[in-house]
């Protein structure tokens, strides 16, 4: 690897604001001073150099506020980068009129062209952004046109892998010589039950599902029936289903009846969950949240909301349908050390294969004998043969260790990219390293489409495919890593012309990306 990483933990006090870098020559000068006035030893710690800064202001520049983060970073991405001569790298236009060509079709035989509202052509900017793809390989994609792109949205995260990652094939070409649909449980079933219920803390039992909307909803149906209580209080996204969707600006369909029953709360709010639970005294079933979204959760705040849920009767649910596998081996439960009473997985388990379930404490776990969560591909074996492959290669490989390494370059390079064109308030890369997501604020703070839209726009022309975020597989290098944060230095200088113009539409080759959908 090109740098180096480490976490130091500080013992007391806040120096988050000290710049502590060697780049130029008068850094090195400044060290060397220090490093004569502890007297020339190896043995002096941190903090030493922290109390002879504090102590003597000739040294005041040691903590002086960042005005630039990573300018290391920067340097050798200028300086020294991958090589240029590589057509990989070479920042060019790409033509996309297969996929504009074939949209036309597309939308007469699919509403909306697309099984998935996110992977749909209003999520991308037409005319610039490939629409349709032909095929993939590792965290590479090709377009109609035979044009390849890095991959960043990943089948919107379940490649934790990589595209065709051999352990996927090879369990599912011999899984398919033995039966993909069989006419009672087989032997993979248990199997992979055991290995999820041996990584994940709250796991004493598992029933599987194909969908992440599945595994909520049944753990919700669940909770419900458990509890016999009718209420949900919620935070983040959930699926499709009606308990859920109902509750945002996509509920056409869902009756006000079933719309009522879902409450929300915000993410690091206790007085607004609260307050759900005193205006609806033993109405609610469950509280059912993303432990993670984008923001950090607080300190105490996820063990609060358990401890909530049940001084009030109601069950815990963690939807870890994206933090599963990715933030830890056993989810961001194992991360943050709070286990809930059930827990929604899917995404991440068999690289792509369509899979998820539902784990949680055995006497909750044992009414889904009760309730009716029944599928006919809900023990199909191919997903099941690619779940065992993947939770294998998970243990075998450090996948986790090394999405938190690849992430942590991507987050830090975007922001120190976006601080050296001075673009810092208005966009930067946020969240656990594993899975970041761009944002982009207007003078108001509102979320600015436009500004989106011509970051998409200009990533796909070089060859980066994205929705404004990092779904890091296995099979990012770090060479992809550098010649991504390339393309992020050339176009943070055209998204600050943009917004110091004042018309950032005028910089875009085609129609403003939509949101899918928006809480109520």
């Amino acid at each position: 690897t090109r740098f180096s990483l480490r976490n130091v933990a500080c013992p007391e006090g806040d120096y988050s604001n000290w710049h502590w870098s060697v780049d130029t020559p008068e850094d090195l000068s400044l060290i060397r001073q220090i490093y004569e006035r502890l007297g020339g030893q190896d043995d002096f710690t941190w903090m030493d150099v922290v109390a002879l800064c504090e102590s003597d202001e000739s040294f005041s520049d040691m903590w002086r506020p960042c005005s630039v983060l990573n300018p290391g970073l920067l340097k050798s991405l200028r300086e020294d980068p991958p090589d240029r001569t590589d057509p990989k790298v070479q920042l060019v236009n790409r033509s996309v009129q297969s996929s504009v060509d074939h949209l036309s079709l597309a939308l007469d035989v699919i509403p909306g062209a697309s099984q998935t509202f996110s992977k749909q052509y209003t999520q991308y900017v037409l005319g610039t952004s490939p629409l349709f793809l032909e095929r993939s390989d590792g965290c590479r994609v090709w377009d109609l046109d035979g044009n390849e792109y890095v991959d960043y949205v990943m089948g919107l995260l379940p490649v934790i892998l990589g595209h065709a990652h051999p352990s996927t094939v090879e369990s599912v070409s011999r899984q398919v010589k033995e039966g993909i649909s069989f006419s009672l449980p087989i032997r993979l079933e248990s199997e992979v039950a055991a290995m999820m219920i041996d990584r994940i803390p709250c796991a004493e039992m598992v029933r599987f599902g194909k969908n992440g909307s599945d595994a909520t909803a049944g753990a919700v149906r669940v909770a419900r029936a458990f509890t016999g209580r009718d209420r949900v209080a919620c935070c983040g996204y959930h699926g499709w289903q009606d308990w859920y969707i109902g509750s945002t600006t996509r509920g056409l369909g869902v009756p006000d009846s079933v719309r009522d029953l879902t409450l929300s709360f915000d993410y690091n709010n206790l007085e607004s969950l609260l307050a759900l639970f005193a205006n609806h005294v033993d109405e609610i079933a469950c509280v059912i949240m993303e432990p993670i979204g984008i923001v950090d959760p607080q300190e105490g705040f996820l063990a609060a909301v358990r401890d909530i849920c049940h001084a009030n009767g109601a069950l815990l649910i963690f939807d870890e349908i994206i933090t599963g596998f990715r933030t830890a081996r056993g989810g961001a439960q194992e991360y943050f050390s709070v286990t809930p009473d059930l827990a929604a997985f899917g995404k991440g388990m068999a690289n792509g294969l369509p899979i998820s379930a539902v784990v949680g404490r055995r006497d909750v776990m044992m009414l889904f004998d009760e309730i009716f969560f029944s599928f006919t591909f809900g023990g199909e074996a191919l997903s099941l043969a690619a779940t065992k492959a993947t939770l294998e290669v998970l243990d075998r490989e450090d996948v986790v260790g090394h999405l938190w390494e690849q992430g942590t370059r991507l987050r830090d390079g975007y922001n120190a990219l976006a601080r050296a064109c001075g673009l810092q308030g208005v966009t930067q890369c946020l969240g656990l390293p594993p899975h970041t997501v761009m944002t982009w604020r207007d003078p108001a703070g509102q979320d600015w489409l436009e500004l989106k839209t011509l970051f998409l726009q200009e990533t796909a022309k070089r060859g980066i495919l994205s929705l404004g975020c990092h779904n890091l597989s296995l099979s990012h290098s770090t060479e992809d890593i550098y010649k991504t944060l390339l393309v992020y230095e050339d176009i943070m200088p055209i998204l600050g012309a943009a917004v110091e113009s004042g018309e950032v539409a005028n910089f875009l080759e085609g129609p403003c990306v939509t949101p899918v959908f928006r809480q109520l």
